[in-house]
């Protein structure tokens, strides 16, 4: 088994039905425009076979080829944001959690700090 193989049978259930829903929509772009199977993969520069295994969410269909579909429907300038990190959910929970715990430990060693140097207040009342 190659890797890709077992990449691809590995990819979870969420991302298989993200797929397959990618594929049916550009399936209906395609009849909203009133383009043919035969047409569509003609101007995409692939087989009809090929096209309809994008159609139907194929996670073996190549990245370029879902460019090429979403730039036909006008819509390949998303591509540029799908892991901008700006968008990075997991990455930015990560720099708050350790954001949070430098604060932490920061202010933990400043407090030690301060109970090394700080005399002990030892005032009597009179």
């Amino acid at each position: 088994m190659s890797k890709a193989t077992k990449a691809i049978q590995q990819l979870p259930p969420a991302t298989l039905g993200a797929l397959q829903k990618l594929g049916a929509d550009l399936a209906v772009a395609r009849l909203r425009r009133k383009e043919s199977l035969r047409t569509w993969a003609k101007r995409l520069g692939v087989t009809l076979s090929t096209l309809q295994r994008l159609e139907a969410g194929d996670p073996t269909v190549s990245i370029g080829i879902v460019a090429s579909a979403l730039w036909l429907i006008n819509r390949d300038g998303e591509l540029g944001n799908l892991a901008a990190p700006e968008q990075d959910q997991g990455a930015l929970e990560l720099n708050i959690r350790e954001a949070v715990a430098l604060g932490q430990a920061r202010a933990q060693a400043s407090a030690e700090a301060r109970m090394r140097t700080d005399p002990p207040n030892n005032s009597k009342k009179d």
